[in-house]
């Protein structure tokens, strides 16, 4: 009897053991991811984050058009998680430089003021149309010589981006895309694949990506493919230069 009672302490013992070993494991694993993705989006405890977004025109108030909105949503679950605090700001208002705390910018390059400036000043090698008077050919992207133009509601284009610049060390997110549905599709594509950018570019690293959007007619943002990483010909000021159309 007291070598059962031995031996079924002995596996208490050993099976309570395992799973403190277990638990540590995973909250080592979960402290690690953690501070991988604060690092990555420049969002320590207690941080505050900055998110530009357009003004509903249509509305007599303030309000954020519907795509926005819901691309503002799933990064909200991102910096709740990092533990930072979130400011939402109308693009067309006047805000402090870059660098002091990470920004999320999100729209359309050619109306959103401070997106058009980043754009500008940070992707020298982007070029965005503006259009024609009749609206022709506005939100064309020329990358590297090659100009990629929408096809509303069929192939759409949105540039991701992460970029370091400015006085402090914190992160700019671009989502500059051709139509409001693209915006939120960049966003799902950088909250849903935050792990592998985070581990690809690491904390101080820059990155360009051209996506494209498939039928958004049919599928809405859920339909998202990498066209290339640009970084390269978007951070090269020469590299807007050309009038070769996608494929």
């Amino acid at each position: 009897m007291d070598d059962t009672l031995m031996l079924l302490t002995a596996a208490v013992v050993a099976l309570l053991v395992g799973l403190a070993a277990g638990w540590a494991v995973q909250a080592a694993a979960a402290r690690r991811k953690l501070t991988r993705e604060q690092s990555f989006f420049g969002l320590p405890d207690g941080s505050e984050c900055v998110l530009v977004t357009h003004r509903d025109n249509a509305t007599a108030h303030w309000s954020i058009p519907r795509h926005d909105a819901l691309a503002l949503l799933g990064l909200a679950g991102v910096i709740e998680s990092c533990g930072a605090h979130p400011e939402v700001a109308p693009h067309d208002t006047g805000l402090q430089g870059f660098g002091a705390r990470t920004e999320f910018c999100v729209g359309d390059p050619t109306a959103h003021r401070r997106l058009g400036a980043h754009v500008a000043n940070l992707l020298p090698g982007v070029s965005v149309h503006p259009g024609d008077e009749s609206g022709a050919g506005r939100g064309t992207f020329t990358i590297g010589g090659t100009a990629y133009r929408m096809e509303p509601g069929a192939v759409e284009y949105v540039l991701l981006a992460r970029l370091t610049a400015g006085e402090g060390e914190r992160p700019v997110f671009l989502a500059a895309g051709q139509r409001p549905v693209t915006h939120r599709a960049a966003v799902r594509h950088l909250v849903r694949n935050r792990g592998a950018l985070a581990r690809k570019y690491r904390s101080g690293g820059q990155f360009c990506l051209l996506l494209k959007v498939v039928n958004s007619q049919a599928y809405g943002p859920d339909v998202v493919e990498l066209v290339a990483d640009v970084t390269k010909a978007a951070l090269s000021p020469a590299a807007a230069k050309g009038h070769r159309a996608a494929a």
